[in-house]
């Protein structure tokens, strides 16, 4: 699937022209390939910028993401924080499924349609994780990916295959010590016989998981953001 497939402006709250740096966030609608309206805040950097989506973790919505939003768009990289189907303000049912993947896939062709050929990354917290490796394995347009304590089966969604299709581009790998399964993950996908060396890992001595981890240690939101503008720009 490309990454304009199922990517269609619904509503706009935006104006003719991109908004100023450090203007609040504009609301949008998204329409998914299999026909779920999506809502996402867009926090969009001057000029023609970079892009980030960003992809929260399940119960949660978008508005989780607002201060690395922010910051992210103070770094002069336009975020899109998406509310996956059944979460916030979007349709569908939030039961976690591989369809997920189709919400982040319409982020994603709505940020090409604006991006002038610019980069576009995506950072995924636990369930956003899965859903997040899934979108970027079939979209090309994608530079780099970014999995919060991502697990290789969250309630039956796997990222094996997608893992595999995503290959050798570039992924930074976020997990807490203090959980388990998540540092498991990380270090199993940095690792092993044949590790590749355009994943970076950061393991947190800080008990947090998902977007928690970016609110409590500053390093690893800091290092996140270096990340994404090295990656992306």
């Amino acid at each position: 699937m490309t990454p304009r497939l199922g990517a269609l402006l619904l509503l706009v709250g935006l104006a003719s022209t991109p908004a100023a740096a450090g203007a609040a966030a504009q609301p949008v609608q998204l329409l998914t390939a299999d026909g779920v309206t999506i809502a996402a805040a867009l926090y969009q950097a001057a000029g023609d910028a970079p892009a980030v989506v960003l992809v929260h973790m399940f119960t949660r919505t978008k508005e989780d993401w607002r201060p690395f939003a922010e910051r992210l768009q103070a770094a002069g990289l336009t975020a899109l924080a998406i509310d996956l189907r059944g979460h916030g303000a979007s349709g569908g049912v939030s039961t976690p499924a591989p369809a997920m993947a189709l919400d982040v896939q319409a982020a994603i062709g709505f940020l090409a349609g604006r991006s002038g050929g610019r980069g576009i990354a995506i950072v995924g917290a636990s369930l956003g994780a899965s859903a997040a490796i899934m979108a970027a394995a079939e979209s090309p347009a994608v530079r780099g990916v970014a999995l919060l304590s991502p697990a290789s089966d969250y309630r039956g969604v796997r990222i094996d295959a997608a893992l595999r299709k995503y290959a050798g581009r570039p992924m930074f790998l976020v997990a807490s010590t203090e959980d388990p399964l998540a540092a498991r993950t990380v270090r199993g996908l940095v690792g092993g016989p044949a590790p590749i060396a355009a994943r970076e890992q950061r393991l947190s001595l800080v008990a947090a998981h998902g977007t928690q981890i970016l609110d409590r240690d500053p390093d690893v939101a800091a290092a996140l953001v270096d990340w994404l503008r090295r990656t992306v720009s």
